[in-house]
């Protein structure tokens, strides 16, 4: 008997099997091997939000929730977050090494020279309701793109692919930026390619009259860290949409659409501006003891706490609990941080959230940050989708060059009706509820 396999029986038949085992984990299609009859499909398994699943290798992210650690490409995201610049860090986690001086030259060059936006998307910006979700406009403006480069759906050609990818960091922030001028009524800032990256972002979305601005330094670089830490999070839901649609090479535009689109949901990356509304609804610290309690009666759900990797302290949320301090240091300190702080630290206590691993995660504290800076919430999850694009083409540029990976194709067990016949309308007895599927 092998020591890296698993021996099964099948108590059906009687049969027994020996699946290896790699990396801890079985090959699904081994399964297939396992039939009650000879004709028969052959064994499944079940995991409901691929909770215990792996669809993929990856060399991009580790994550380990139990201890709390967080690596891009093997570096820890506490040395990247104090050293590296996002457009440094973006590089690392696409292409896997750090850049040399000459390579983040040209990098950031050629990131500057991509960042202007065709007037057809401008124009489409322009045409949303001044208050239409900005998570919204994003994703259809980053869809629209498909057509302006009808050159990306040439998938397997790797100089194209590199040229989107370009594209792509680089009209991801001007897209979110003109989003917010939009929203606020204001003319576009046109970008600026003598500042930074982050630089650039806060003049397209901050400059009023100014000749010449210049984005506060403090601002910037916890702009800059936030935009590290936010990167790439190994396979979550968005990126995990990122790479089921790539796999039918699909354009990367229309992919990344769809990865936005599953980080517009509120319990993923727009949880950062359900954060900021839990905040206020509580209003100040003496409330949160009252809160606290109608959560463990389970009347409320606890926003910013617990993640589905994390059973730990989320190591990005020390880190920006740190810049933010900076940061009120600008722009003056925000009542809510002390209900931010309270909340925490009596959950921290509890026993009810400590027992069941509920630690902050990194929305707890960004989105106060991001209030600070006079952003709108509906504009927080913006603020995550730009920096997360950098690890959406990293998928996407992994998966399209992995030999094992093909057509993203799960499996379902059909729950519905056995074969029955069709029944004229005049015959048919009324649904209890025609409008409910699943009733």
């Amino acid at each position: 008997m092998n020591g890296n396999s698993l021996s099964i029986i099948d108590n059906r038949t009687g049969r027994s099997y020996e699946l290896p085992i790699t990396d801890g984990t079985i090959r699904a299609m081994d399964l297939r091997q396992i039939k009650s009859l000879n004709d028969d499909f052959g064994l499944m398994s079940y995991d409901p939000g691929l909770s215990n699943t792996a669809s993929t290798r990856s060399a991009i992210t580790f994550v380990d929730g139990e201890r709390g650690i967080l690596r891009y490409r093997g570096y820890p995201i506490e040395e990247l977050a104090e050293r590296s610049s996002y457009l440094e860090t973006a590089y690392l986690v696409i292409f896997g090494e750090l850049p040399t001086a000459a390579q983040l030259a040209t990098w950031e060059c050629e990131i500057s020279r991509h960042s202007l936006l065709h007037t057809n998307i401008v124009e489409l910006i322009e045409a949303f309701r001044y208050d239409g979700h900005p998570m919204s406009v994003f994703i259809s403006a980053i869809a629209s793109l498909s057509t302006l480069y009808p050159d990306s759906r040439r998938v397997v050609d790797p100089v194209n692919r590199r040229l989107q990818v370009e594209r792509i960091i680089a009209k991801a922030a001007t897209i979110g930026a003109f989003t917010y001028r939009h929203n606020q009524g204001m003319p576009f800032n046109h970008p600026d390619d003598e500042l930074s990256y982050i630089g650039n972002l806060l003049r397209m979305m901050f400059r009023m009259t100014e000749a010449k601005y210049r984005p506060n330094p403090v601002l910037e670089r916890a702009l800059n860290i936030l935009f590290i830490l936010h990167a790439d999070h190994e396979q979550n839901c968005g990126t995990n949409a990122m790479r089921v649609i790539g796999s039918s090479q699909a354009d990367p535009y229309s992919a990344l659409a769809g990865a936005a689109a599953a980080l517009y949901g509120p319990l993923h990356g727009a949880a950062n501006e359900a954060v900021l509304l839990q905040l206020e609804e509580i209003g100040s610290p003496s409330k949160v003891g009252a809160f606290i309690e109608s959560v463990k009666r389970e009347e409320r759900r606890l926003m910013g706490f617990g993640h589905r990797v994390y059973k730990s302290y989320d190591p990005r949320c020390r880190i920006i609990k740190r810049v933010a301090e900076e940061v009120f240091e600008v722009t003056g300190r925000n009542p809510l941080v002390d209900v931010a702080l309270e909340l925490e630290r009596i959950a921290l206590q509890d026993d009810y959230f400590v027992s069941r691993k509920l630690y902050p995660n990194v929305d707890f504290y960004s989105g106060l940050i991001y209030r600070a800076m006079k952003l709108p919430s509906s504009l927080f999850t913006v603020m995550f989708a730009i920096p997360r694009s950098c690890g959406w083409v990293a998928h996407w540029l992994e998966m399209l060059t992995d030999p094992e990976q093909k057509l993203s194709r799960p499996r379902q067990i059909y729950s519905g009706s056995p074969e029955r016949s069709y029944v004229p309308v005049g015959e048919r007895r009324p649904s209890p509820a025609p409008d409910a599927p699943g009733a």
